[in-house]
């Protein structure tokens, strides 16, 4: 993996000249190219797109015609389509819309954004983006998440992931005419007719997750938190598909924590935990000063870009408006996120959150042992929201590792997860960032809210919950938490039992444990052990 990329550079003349040089390294021949264009070059661009406004924080809020990923128009390039659990196209095919997209190119004006997924000198990746001059707010988001580079390490860089993006063409026979094209062999994703961020940050994250496996670890869908406690600093790790809570939980303080990393991780043997962008992609829906001011204060910075966030003609911004789509979104700079924390300074993780959200019987917490702990990672269970776009919204989901972007069999996830357990044991536990006793239409219900979740977050790193095992499901429930004062969040069988709805909760019980065994068993190579833990 090459770790060398150019930053921006400031002189006229280097501009021109390292143009000249790059132009002949590129995999396609645009009509023009602007290399590493400046933050006030990528500002000014973005700002002369006529689906882009200013907002009153003096930021640029675009508004997309996709508003989520496009998992159905996702497809990996591969005769060997036994060795993925994803969608695939043949090689012919691929090469096939190569060509159709270099032709299309040919006739565009271009921009090019350089940079690092990750800041550990031992372990960081050269990147480039090759987008479309009239998307320039995806350049401009995806320049804030990769990391720098010096000048110097400009004259020798390589790419080891490159996206080639062009949200304008069309790829006929596809669904809804848009195509994520994804060439693990040469480490090249190609996006087609969709205007969304992120597929540029998907793109190359994807081929992040093969490299990291490659590499003996685990890419991880997960916020990474540093949580004081007397003299020690617990490290823990956030799990979770987009829109269940991760951003939040790993933001939410607790103890002056500091937030490290927001959605993807590399962990490694030894406990190991590397970062990999420089910002975040932060879900807007709802956000108040009150309950994340964090993230409410970042997407504040004039720096930061908006995406389909509700504006008033005034350039007020409205996070709680979801007329136009659920899912606003915000990339953020990790210099704007107020107490941020370098993952270069973590030594190993202490301890793994599960997040599910669900609607009945799982409880606010509860605590996974040995095999079980994989297991649970394995079934990735969740309620789908808008990220995932309207097939996924409000459904109940199982996604392995809750991580959506792993391009090879999801049976290496979960065996690789119980390998990097055994050797560096750390605690897991599953966390409900949902509801209690049903929906929200269901009067007996309760919600766990972020004051819940936060207490929760501060009772494990602090260790000071009581715990009893489960006899329906085998992991341990809470019998005590400080700073939650109802029991119902803590065992839902109980709740249910004091409604009158044993026979519901059984019910339930019987389903999800013949669910999820039938679904464990669905994945060719999964360890025995992961397989009979539930």
């Amino acid at each position: 993996m090459s770790d060398l990329l150019p930053a921006t550079e400031t002189a006229a003349s280097a501009r021109t000249a390292n143009r000249t040089r790059h132009t002949k390294a590129l995999p396609v021949e645009p009509k023009s190219v602007t290399w590493n264009p400046t933050p006030a070059q990528l500002r000014q661009f973005a700002e002369a797109m006529p689906n882009a406004r200013v907002t009153e924080f003096g930021n640029v809020n675009v508004a997309t015609r996709v508003v989520s990923r496009s998992k159905l128009s996702t497809f990996i390039a591969t005769d060997n389509k036994q060795q993925h659990s994803d969608q695939t196209m043949t090689r012919a095919e691929f090469d096939r819309i190569a060509a159709l997209q270099n032709d299309y190119i040919r006739g565009q004006d271009m921009l090019v954004v350089e940079g690092y997924i990750g800041n550990d000198p031992k372990f960081r990746v050269a990147a480039r983006l090759i987008i479309e001059k009239a998307n320039a707010n995806i350049a401009a988001m995806q320049s804030i998440l990769y990391y720098p580079a010096t000048p110097e390490e400009l004259e020798s860089f390589q790419p080891a992931v490159t996206v080639i993006y062009t949200p304008n063409l069309k790829a006929e026979g596809y669904p809804d005419e848009r195509l994520i094209a994804v060439d693990l062999e040469n480490y090249v994703t190609r996006v087609f007719n969709s205007d969304y961020f992120g597929e540029s940050k998907k793109g190359g994250l994807r081929m992040w997750n093969k490299l990291v496996y490659e590499r003996g670890g685990l890419a991880l869908h997960s916020g990474c938190k540093v949580i004081p406690v007397g003299n020690e600093k617990k490290v823990a790790l956030i799990v979770g598909l987009s829109g269940t809570g991760k951003t939040t939980t790993t933001f939410t303080k607790q103890n002056n924590s500091s937030p490290v990393q927001d959605d993807f991780c590399a962990l490694m043997p030894g406990g190991k935990v590397y970062a990999t962008e420089n910002g975040c992609f932060a879900k807007t829906f709802g956000l108040n000063p009150n309950d994340e001011p964090t993230i409410y204060y970042a997407c504040a910075s004039e720096h930061a870009y908006l995406e389909n966030v509700s504006q008033a003609d005034s350039g007020k911004v409205d996070y709680f408006d979801t007329s136009y789509t659920p899912n606003g979104r915000a990339v953020i700079r990790m210099a704007d996120i107020a107490g941020a924390a370098d993952a270069g300074e973590i030594s190993k993780v202490d301890f793994l959150l599960i997040l599910n959200r669900n609607e009945n019987i799982i409880p606010a917490v509860a605590k996974l042992e040995g095999p079980l702990a994989a297991a649970y990672f394995m079934l990735g269970e969740t309620k789908g929201t808008s990220a995932g776009g309207a097939a996924e919204a409000g459904k109940s989901l199982r996604v392995p590792g809750t991580n959506p972007f792993f391009p090879l069999l999801h049976a290496y996830q979960g065996n690789r997860m119980l390998e990097l357990m055994k050797q560096s044991p750390m605690d897991v536990y599953l966390l409900n960032t949902g509801r209690i006793g049903g929906d929200d239409k269901d009067d007996r219900s309760k919600k766990v809210k972020i004051q819940h979740s936060s207490a929760l977050v501060k009772a494990i790193a602090e260790g000071t919950i009581k715990w009893e095992k489960d006899p329906d499901f085998g992991y341990l429930v809470a019998t005590e938490v400080p700073g939650i004062d109802d029991a119902d969040y803590l065992q839902p069988r109980k709740m249910y039992e004091r409604q009158g709805r044993a026979d519901e909760y059984r019910q339930l019980v019987e389903k999800y444990n013949k669910d999820r065994r039938e679904y464990l068993r669905k994945w060719p190579g999964l360890a025995k052990e992961i397989v009979e833990a539930i």
